[in-house]
């Protein structure tokens, strides 16, 4: 898998988690209220910067490969 540009990825992982604001009682929308709330929002302890190239978050590497047009 290829790396994704920090800004990119940063900019992904902002648009889910504000289309999964509120949304606690499903998985996306809870992987995101977690994931802020023990990162406090500082992006070196969130989800996306738990793997190498900004990899570590499933939902921003789904989204990164839909926008792309390449598999994941």
């Amino acid at each position: 898998m290829d790396a994704i540009r920090r800004e990119v990825a940063l900019l992904i992982c902002a648009t889910i988690r504000q289309e999964n604001q509120g949304k606690w009682y499903t998985f996306a929308g809870l992987q995101c209220w977690g994931c802020m709330k023990f990162s406090k929002g500082d992006p070196a302890k969130m989800c996306i910067s738990s793997r190498e190239g900004y990899r570590g978050c499933k939902l921003v590497n789904k989204r990164h490969a839909k926008l792309s047009g390449v598999g994941d």
